[in-house]
């Protein structure tokens, strides 16, 4: 028995469900197929680095769209 995962949205957007702040992270993690805890462990430890991730993250809360 084969299990399928279900498809994957064609454009990024934000879900309404399964936020913890914005939803960012839970929008990559459904478009790319990942899991939702592991994209936002990776955000979390990236903002431990140099660099501009956190004005990552705010610009796709505004630029992202939720999902309709």
């Amino acid at each position: 028995m084969a299990m399928y995962a279900a498809p994957r949205p064609a454009t990024l957007t934000r879900p309404r469900e399964g936020r913890m702040i914005a939803g960012v992270c839970a929008g990559l993690a459904r478009r790319f197929g990942w899991s939702p805890r592991a994209v936002r462990i990776g955000v979390v430890l990236s903002c431990l680095l140099p660099g501009p991730q956190f004005l990552a993250y705010l610009a796709m809360w505004v630029i992202v769209p939720n999902e309709k």
